[in-house]
């Protein structure tokens, strides 16, 4: 079939220019991510050229001006306190998209979605605010001292809530309603049409969210610095006071210098690496997903 220039199939000339802007909006970012690696990269040089990538989980302490940088207990306790925030947060993101999409009325959906949206919307110091003088203070009556991995776990949770319930929202909506009708004329109940049918046509989205909020929960400094407890210990437990990565660059770069400077650059590339390691799950599912 040959296009005519009116043909609805072809491309006209504001398409190829939107469609050049694209290719240039799309080019830029990969070529900021590429600068931003290569200066984390450069930055983090002047120590990576003397002392081997081992050290930095195989020292004994977390001590630069003596030439001690174990960043293992930091990497860990931003793991766990990421990790722990999906575990509460994603369950409940799910929940929360569930109620507003199938079960609450128009009215009550709209509002709820608009309150969500608020919680997204407040500052991350907001939160830390909260959390060091209402959240810790609960938990220190439980355990002291309440600035702890728990508090933190808490906090990103709360924080990234609404990440996965917006996501998680938008998926299930994405999902032809005509499944939903189908499973529901075969005689299947509300609940058993949402779990068997929808939820599974809705995972691709829904993980995808969870990766993002999980980007967020590992790239989150300040709230984490005033409810974490700041302590370079590995935590054996949720009552534990702890550093992550983030609050740890926030909180020696103002007087870093030599070695210390680039080994907190050396802090930043490791965080980096885990937001890509992230982006690369992400990918490899939908692969997976688009294949099954």
């Amino acid at each position: 079939m040959t296009l005519s220039p009116r043909n609805t199939l072809s491309l006209s000339r504001a398409d190829r220019q939107l469609a050049a802007v694209l290719r240039l909006c799309a080019l830029l970012a990969v070529v900021v991510v590429l600068l931003i690696l290569l200066f984390l990269f450069g930055e983090s040089w002047p120590i990576l050229s003397h002392v081997p990538v081992w050290r930095f989980l195989s020292d004994d302490s977390w001590h630069p001006g003596q030439a001690l940088y174990d960043m293992s207990p930091m990497l860990t306790a931003t793991v766990l306190s990421s990790a722990g925030a999906l575990l509460l947060a994603v369950p409940l993101g799910i929940a929360s998209a569930l109620f507003s999409s199938y079960y609450a009325s128009p009215g009550l959906a709209a509002v709820y979605r608009r309150l969500i949206e608020l919680l997204a919307g407040i500052p991350s110091v907001v939160y830390g605010f909260w959390g060091l003088t209402t959240l810790a203070p609960l938990l220190g009556q439980w355990h002291p001292p309440g600035v702890s991995l728990l508090s933190a776990t808490l906090v990103l949770a709360l924080m990234v809530l609404p990440t996965v319930a917006l996501t998680a929202e938008a998926a299930l909506l994405a999902v032809p309603q005509h499944y939903y009708r189908c499973a529901a004329a075969l005689g299947l109940s509300r609940w058993s049409s949402l779990v068997g049918v929808v939820l599974p046509a809705a995972r691709t989205g829904i993980i995808a969210g969870a990766l993002l909020a999980a980007a967020r929960a590992i790239g989150e400094t300040m709230a984490v610095l005033m409810v974490a407890g700041n302590v370079v210990q590995m935590p054996h437990s949720l009552f534990d006071s702890v550093r992550t990565l983030t609050a740890n660059i926030a909180l020696e770069m103002a007087y870093a210098m030599g070695d210390h400077r680039a080994a907190l650059f050396v802090s930043g590339l490791a965080l980096m690496v885990l937001v890509l390691a992230l982006v690369g799950l992400a990918d490899a599912y939908k692969g997976q997903a688009a294949h099954d």
